[in-house]
């Protein structure tokens, strides 16, 4: 991917998930993707989905439980030699921000078949 659709990928990305657009989201993964979160350990009691409709259930679950979010894209870092792309920004939570980086891994075909996040301190907005 080039560097300016890496930066309109992640744009978009923090858009649809402020829109609490799941579908959005999900347009750019893989069938088969698999992801790890400790979020996804809280929803669902596993720290990885495998598979994207496991994907869009456990963001589905994990919404129901928000009920005000706020993803603001800081940078992106991108390596080419994985082909993988850390989006870092602040997530403003049911009143709690904190600092992550979501590691999401493209295929050939710029499609994400891997993504891990990290998560830093929460802290009041």
């Amino acid at each position: 991917m080039a560097r300016d659709q890496l930066e309109r990928f992640a744009i978009r990305w923090a858009e649809a998930w402020n829109a609490r657009a799941v579908e959005t989201v999900l347009e750019h993964f893989h069938p088969e993707v698999v992801f790890t979160s400790p979020t996804t350990l809280a929803v669902t009691g596993s720290a990885t989905v495998r598979g994207k409709d496991a994907l869009r259930n456990y963001w589905n679950a994990a919404l129901t439980r928000i009920h005000s979010l706020t993803f603001t894209l800081d940078y992106t870092l991108w390596d080419p030699a994985r082909r993988e792309l850390a989006i870092i920004y602040s997530a403003e939570i049911n009143g709690q921000t904190r600092r992550v980086s979501e590691n999401l891994r493209f295929d050939e075909n710029d499609q994400v078949i891997a993504g891990e996040v990290f998560h830093g301190v929460l802290g009041p907005t």
